[in-house]
């Protein structure tokens, strides 16, 4: 019989590595789930057989949504999961995601747990997903559990689509607006100074500063792209430190409009994670590490990590959360209240309804300030070069008249 070589994650999270011999792979994947290890690599005569990696590429969530409410149905209606699984590959037009789905009903079919097998795929199954469906495979409501991760990865995706929808327009307006700038500094100026040289009349102030603009960006356009974009870089190297990410995200939150829509994004988010968890039966210890690590915002993360600290002490949840000064007081009543009665997930889920129709206005409030900023900067800008540029011709104008 062949030798193989396998490496594995333990319960704990530990590296094993060892070597067996067995007739196939899937011998050696069955002889390690009964060792309570995940295999991660299995090599056989120097060839490597199977290296399960996170994928690249991302699959959207609006597809893992649908994946997940039909495996929820397919399992209710007493399917096999392996079966189910095979069903969904099969109808999968994405090829990323159908391999995904094919390689969790092989691990599934040689001994996995369903839970085990979604975790080697991280990228498209985050930590939320996994812990759910752990609960759920313990708990045998894994039909309900589905149907409740559908319900909430389809309000988070909405909640992430209108805050994208809201930041396009302003986005798509400034890029052209550069543009137009640009190609007018490079291109239409220098036209006018060659005519103004001509001329030999003295400037006004307006049309020299223009001119002398368009100077310094014809003679340093080269350094000052790349300059921008060392620049972008070196704040994502900088962002992705400890200290750089606590610096960012703290002044983020301080943004005026920007700032509050952004907490309230946090808050709807915190809530909505939370009360799933808690009602699909995760100790609210576990809840609220996954919760913090799914905030986005390292101030946020600390909080609920310090809510978490002083939880652990005997504490409520809703006192180290007020101390954060990061949750509105109606939240932290809400949830003091749903503590009390023992009812935190069900009022978690109505703070974060409530705070999904908070982002709504706050986004329509944002793309009504942006708009007339925008039409404002527009014409200071683009009509401010132009005004600057007809002026001497005013002059001339006038001279001859």
């Amino acid at each position: 019989m062949p030798i193989f070589k396998w490496e594995g994650k333990a319960a704990k999270g530990a590296i094993k590595k060892g070597e067996m011999e067995a007739p196939n792979e899937v011998a050696i994947r069955i002889h390690l789930r009964q060792q309570n290890i995940i295999p991660t690599k299995i090599v056989s005569k120097g060839t490597e057989i199977k290296f399960s990696l996170p994928f690249k590429r991302k699959v959207k969530e609006r597809s893992i949504a649908i994946f997940t409410r039909q495996l929820a149905t397919m399992i209710d209606a007493g399917l096999p999961l392996v079966q189910s699984l095979e069903i969904l590959s099969s109808q999968q037009d994405n090829k990323v995601f159908k391999n995904i789905i094919r390689e969790i009903r092989e691990d599934v079919e040689s001994g996995s747990t369903f839970a085990g097998a979604l975790k080697k795929h991280p990228v498209t199954f985050d930590e939320l997903y996994t812990n759910l469906v752990v609960a759920g495979e313990e708990g045998g409501i894994l039909d309900s559990i589905l149907i409740r991760l559908a319900n909430y990865i389809e309000k988070a995706a909405a909640l992430k689509k209108k805050v994208k929808s809201a930041l396009v327009y302003p986005s798509v307006i400034m890029i052209v607006a550069i543009g137009v700038v640009m190609i007018l500094m490079l291109f239409v100026i220098p036209v006018f100074e060659t005519m103004f040289k001509s001329a030999g009349q003295s400037l006004p102030l307006p049309t020299l500063i223009v001119l002398t603009i368009s100077k310094l960006i014809q003679k340093y356009v080269i350094i000052l792209i790349p300059a921008l974009i060392l620049l972008f870089y070196l704040l994502r190297k900088y962002h992705q430190t400890e200290n750089g990410r606590a610096v960012i995200d703290r002044l983020l939150l301080k943004l005026p409009v920007f700032g509050l829509l952004l907490k309230k994004i946090a808050v709807a988010r915190f809530s909505r994670t939370l009360g799933t968890l808690i009602s699909s039966g995760v100790p609210i210890l576990d809840g609220l590490n996954i919760v913090s690590r799914a905030s986005g915002n390292r101030t946020i993360e600390t909080a609920i990590l310090n809510a978490r600290a002083s939880i652990r002490e005997g504490e409520t949840i809703a006192d180290p959360l007020n101390r954060s000064g990061i949750f509105p007081p109606m939240v932290i009543q809400m949830i003091s209240v749903g503590e009390s009665t023992g009812a935190l997930d069900s009022m978690l889920s109505k703070i974060a309804d409530f705070f999904d129709d908070e982002v709504d206005i706050a986004v329509s409030n944002l793309t009504s300030l942006l708009e007339p900023f925008l039409m404002i900067f527009l014409g200071v800008v683009i009509g401010g070069v132009v005004i600057s540029m007809y002026l001497p011709i005013f002059q001339m104008a006038s001279a001859v008249g």
